[in-house]
């Protein structure tokens, strides 16, 4: 797996794992690589498929795509990072919590979803799924790269300026991107949720969690990272003003509670 990585800060600084989403790349992380918070070092990959990164060896398998980012982790000679993570990094950031706890201080996840939703909270909430989850799954490859979906969906459901989200759609025209983004939705509609709904998720997370969430996500609900459900030894939930992009609408505040995780949790 050959990975694009972009980095900012000092080299003997606190590492800081940071994992985009769908429909991004690094670039979600700008306002943090321009200006790392003191002492911290900012590690922004662009997960595998996505954005520069080359094509995944799998049809992207979530445990997989762990499996890529504990190689790259030890690529890079991180042996224990704070990890932070939005959309599908985030929910790859829970998982990365319960396949090495012993290599994460403590995590910030932005706008998703645990991996412990009851099937009836995940059953009530259903129809956001269906309103792209299954466009992108079968039919992703021709709609992301030769439509302005993607823009229209920026446009419709967040703050990011047309600027931006050109910046994102434009790299998802790229057929290696394409079919990385309709292997994410088609693994998880057919093949993730199916498994988690006969047998769930049983690992407990010992990682100091932090939840960051804009509770008006037109896409995902706080009610399925609630605390009550979440497995998980020290978690907790903010719900801010603000939509599914935190990191574009609210970078200011991210860095914040970034800054107070490091502060919180001691380096090992």
């Amino acid at each position: 797996m050959r990975f694009h990585v972009s980095e900012a800060g000092p080299e003997d600084g606190r590492p800081v794992l940071a994992l985009h989403g769908w429909p991004q790349h690094h670039y979600v992380y700008r306002d943090l690589l321009a200006d790392p918070p003191p002492g911290l070092r900012i590690i922004a990959p662009d997960l595998p498929g996505y954005g520069w990164s080359g094509p995944a060896p799998h049809k992207w398998a979530k445990e997989d795509v762990v499996s890529d980012l504990v190689a790259l982790m030890d690529a890079l000679g991180l042996e224990h990072v704070l990890l932070v993570g939005h959309d599908w990094g985030g929910f790859l950031g829970h998982l990365l919590t319960l396949r090495v706890p012993e290599r994460i201080d403590g995590y910030l996840a932005l706008n998703i979803a645990h991996p412990w939703v009851p099937p009836k909270v995940m059953a009530r909430h259903a129809w956001r799924f269906l309103m792209y989850q299954p466009l992108i799954a079968i039919a992703g490859v021709p709609v992301q790269r030769h439509t302005a979906f993607l823009d229209r969906v920026y446009r419709q459901v967040s703050e990011v300026d047309a600027e931006t989200a050109r910046v994102y759609s434009e790299r998802f025209r790229d057929p290696v991107v394409a079919r990385t983004a309709r292997d994410t939705y088609r693994t998880f509609l057919f093949r993730e949720i199916p498994r988690l709904t006969r047998s769930g998720e049983r690992r407990r997370s010992t990682v100091p969690t932090r939840v960051l969430f804009g509770r008006n996500d037109a896409a995902i609900a706080p009610e399925l990272a609630a605390v009550e459900t979440a497995r998980a030894d020290d978690y907790t939930l903010e719900l801010i003003d603000g939509g599914h992009f935190i990191v574009d609408e609210r970078p200011d505040l991210v860095r914040d509670r970034l800054i107070k995780l490091a502060a919180e949790v001691p380096a090992r």
